[in-house]
């Protein structure tokens, strides 16, 4: 295991396999020294953790987990990519789409989930410029989806 792996296991979770696409694309690709994820739903075990808009159907506390488990896939990507995750120099950015009801703004906060795990596995190495925007709708109707860069 990478070290990156291990601080994934004081928290209890692991690089889980990487997410099936749900449309024409590969999960990630390197060019250079970067490697560019796709846009990761929060699968777990083949499904979505949850569906709908946050701040309606989905609480933020919710779509924080699942910008979490979306980082996490992020992370299985990247490691088919370049096989050892200590490899990764430095997450880059991150850009988290948060599907939400209008009034909603809290997207910054559900992006947190995202970046606390990214800060927590990679360490120093984790900080990254960010984006969370809210959209109207993400594909199958989940409320959260998340593409990292990273150096390696």
């Amino acid at each position: 295991m990478t070290a990156v792996e291990d601080r994934l296991a004081e928290l209890g979770l692991s690089v889980p396999d990487v997410a099936k696409p749900v449309a024409s694309y590969v999960p990630a690709m390197q060019s250079g020294p970067h490697v560019y994820t796709s846009g990761q739903l929060p699968m777990r075990a083949g499904e979505l953790m949850a569906t709908g808009k946050v701040g309606g159907a989905v609480s933020p506390e919710d779509a924080a987990a699942c910008a979490q488990q979306c980082a996490l896939n992020a992370i299985a990507a990247v490691k088919s990519v370049v096989g050892d995750l200590d490899t990764v120099k430095r997450v880059v950015k991150v850009v988290c789409f948060v599907a939400s009801v209008p009034e909603f703004t809290g997207q910054p906060q559900v992006a947190n989930g995202a970046s606390d795990l990214l800060g927590k596995a990679f360490g120093e190495a984790g900080a990254h410029a960010r984006s969370a925007v809210g959209v109207p709708v993400l594909p199958l109707d989940a409320p959260v989806e998340v593409e990292i860069l990273v150096e390696v």
